[in-house]
């Protein structure tokens, strides 16, 4: 293979900051890797990201979006939620303790993916979430 050609595919889809969008976010993930093993857990984390992006930052206010991407190859899985900022800091993974209602989303991404990454991005930040078809590549956190 050439090494400027690459077999991922790349999905978009930019979302109003509407909480029932999250829904939307889950099944337009669920229709993009049908038949994948990875399917369930991609939907998961993407319920988890787009809801932290409405919930926490200018993405759940008026006019706000957030934009969904997901990126398919025969190795890796990756969905990345990039939100509309707002915020002082990064997203990141707080230890709450098991009855808390809230602030363990990320925490759960983090147990269900492989790698977790946040980047800063135009105006917020992107976190992306990788699953791995093949564990040898990265290994599982469990």
């Amino acid at each position: 293979m050439h090494e400027y050609t690459s077999t991922a595919r790349v999905w978009g889809l930019s979302c109003p900051g509407f909480p029932e969008e999250v829904s939307r976010a889950r099944r337009w993930t669920r229709d993009i890797l049908r038949g994948s093993p990875l399917a369930e857990d991609a939907e998961l984390i993407v319920s988890e990201l787009s809801t932290n992006a409405i919930r926490h930052t200018a993405s759940g206010r008026q006019s706000g979006i957030f934009h969904l991407a997901v990126a398919v190859s025969a190795q890796v899985v990756a969905v990345s939620v990039t939100d509309d900022g707002g915020t002082g800091t990064a997203p990141k993974v707080e230890h709450q303790d098991q009855d808390a209602e809230h602030g363990r989303g990320l925490g759960m991404v983090s147990a269900i993916a492989h790698r977790v990454v946040v980047h800063n991005s135009d105006k917020g930040y992107t976190v992306t979430a990788e699953l791995y078809a093949d564990t040898r590549l990265g290994g599982h956190p469990c």
